[in-house]
C-alpha cells in the first residue's frame, strides 16, 4: 500500500523527533503529505469538575505554548501551517476526527514499549490503534 496523507501524533517531549526522523523519512519514500497533531488534553479532565476555581487562564497558556513548540517543531520538518493542528479534547477522539476529516491513510504515533502485555504500545497509542479507520504506525521511543 502506498500512503498519500500521514498523520503524525506527537507529544511534543524529546522523544518525538524519533517518531518525526520515521515519519519523514517514510513520507519521503511514498511521496506523501505529513501533517502532525498534538492534542491537550484540558485540565478539567486531570481535576474533574470539582475544582474550586477557573482552569480557563491556565488552559489558554497551555494551548499557547503548545501552540509555538508545535510551530517550532513543524518549522524545522518543512511542514505547512494548515497540516498543522493543536487542538484540546480527547487525545484519541481527536486524533480519529482529524483523521477522518482529512482522509489520512496512516497515523504515526510513538510508543515507550513499557515492560508488560497490557503496556505494550501505552495506552494512547493502544487507544488510537483501537479506534482508527486507517492503519496506525507505532514507533518505538527510547529516552534520551
Amino acid at each position: 500500500m502506498s500512503y498519500q496523507r500521514v498523520l503524525m501524533a506527537i507529544d511534543l517531549t524529546e522523544e518525538s523527533s524519533q517518531v518525526a526522523d520515521r515519519a519523514v523519512a517514510l513520507c519521503r519514500a511514498t511521496n506523501a503529505q505529513l501533517s502532525l497533531i498534538h492534542v491537550i488534553e484540558p485540565l478539567s479532565f486531570a481535576y474533574g469538575g470539582d475544582v474550586p476555581m477557573d482552569l480557563s487562564t491556565i488552559q489558554e497558556q497551555l494551548d499557547q505554548h503548545a501552540q509555538e513548540r508545535l510551530t517550532e517543531f513543524a518549522a524545522g520538518l518543512g511542514i505547512p501551517v494548515q497540516q498543522q493542528y493543536v487542538l484540546t479534547g480527547h487525545t484519541e477522539s481527536e486524533i480519529h476526527r482529524i483523521a477522518k476529516q482529512d482522509d489520512i491513510d496512516l497515523v504515526i504515533v510513538g510508543s515507550h514499549g513499557r515492560h508488560g502485555l497490557a503496556l505494550l504500545l501505552g495506552s494512547t497509542a493502544n487507544g488510537v490503534l483501537h479506534g482508527a479507520s486507517c492503519d496506525v504506525l507505532a514507533v518505538r521511543v527510547h529516552s534520551e
